[in-house]
């Protein structure tokens, strides 16, 4: 991803699960909360140092095994967002960067079933 791409808008649905993102180039990702919790990139949800930077984009085609809220999103800097997830867990910070490497769109990801 280009690092001039930024969000133009982020919309969450917890009824619904879904965090969606416009993109300033006129992409448009939808994440499912339970993809984008279990891929948060903190280092202690990663594993450790080693693992930073990997995510698993299936998560985000699995039935839920577990149901997750986002209670806030908090902006920081101009290069990511924090989550405040309903579990209690706010260590993970989405970089543009990674939220936009992460879309499980079609034209993103075309591997998905």
């Amino acid at each position: 991803m280009q690092s001039d791409i930024l969000p133009t808008g982020i919309e969450v649905s917890n009824s619904d699960q879904i965090l969606e993102i416009d993109w300033s180039d006129g992409h448009h990702s939808e994440y499912s909360l339970f993809g984008l919790r279990k891929n948060c990139p903190c280092v202690m949800c990663r594993g450790g140092h080693g693992n930073m930077n990997t995510f698993d984009r299936s998560l985000f085609f699995v039935d839920p095994t577990q149901h997750f809220e986002i209670e806030d999103i908090k902006q920081i800097g101009n290069h990511a967002i924090k989550i405040f997830w309903n579990d209690g867990h706010n260590n993970g910070m989405y970089q543009w960067e990674t939220l936009r490497d992460m879309c499980p769109c079609k034209e993103c990801y075309p591997e998905q079933e």
